[in-house]
């Protein structure tokens, strides 16, 4: 996109792009606990389960995990400022903007707690009644985990809605700046 006061062109499509393929990531990693992993691990006996779940919650604690979990939340909201004066282009990211700050918060608020209390539950070998621990944990965050999966999904269609007006709108400025420029060359 060029910005009409300096001509110069923006980073505005770059950070959009980025912050669509960063929450594709987190996306297909809520969507991928929902349909495979919480699914395969129901199948387990309880210390199996506490187990598992103890180590995916110390492995995903990463940097390229964190880069995206946080980086779509910051390309987004960077790309919704650049975007302010974008017309109807600009409500698709706010409103991406919006679901995943959805979907964050209730990772901070629901799924991060109950993970720390797995944790703090210790070895599985050792825990008196396993199966307490597990009932604690599962259903809540299964079902905490289908409520981000649905609104980074949605949050991912929305900016890839922002992206298909953002290359209309592009293309629109270039045929229009082309028709100008060949009617400037053509009074010479």
């Amino acid at each position: 996109m060029t910005d009409n006061s300096t001509g110069r062109r923006t980073t505005a499509g770059g950070v959009l792009g980025a912050a669509t393929v960063a929450m594709g990531l987190i996306a297909g990693v809520f969507y991928v606990f929902a349909c495979a992993i919480m699914p395969s691990l129901a199948r387990s006996d309880d210390r199996v389960y506490i187990e598992v779940m103890q180590n995916i919650n110390d492995v995903i604690q990463n940097p390229v995990f964190f880069l995206s979990f946080l980086g779509a939340l910051v390309l987004t909201a960077v790309s919704a400022w650049q975007l302010r004066g974008s017309g109807g282009l600009r409500w698709w990211v706010w409103a991406a903007l919006l679901a995943y700050v959805l979907a964050f918060v209730f990772t901070v608020a629901v799924n991060i707690p109950l993970n720390d209390g797995l944790a703090d539950a210790g070895d599985p070998a050792r825990i008196a009644d396993p199966a307490a621990v597990r009932d604690r944990f599962e259903d809540t965050w299964v079902a905490w985990n289908v409520v981000r999966a649905l609104l980074c999904t949605l949050a991912l269609g929305c900016l890839v809605r922002a992206l298909v007006l953002y290359g209309r709108l592009n293309r629109r400025q270039a045929s229009a700046y082309l028709a100008s420029a060949a009617g400037s060359s053509a009074s010479r």
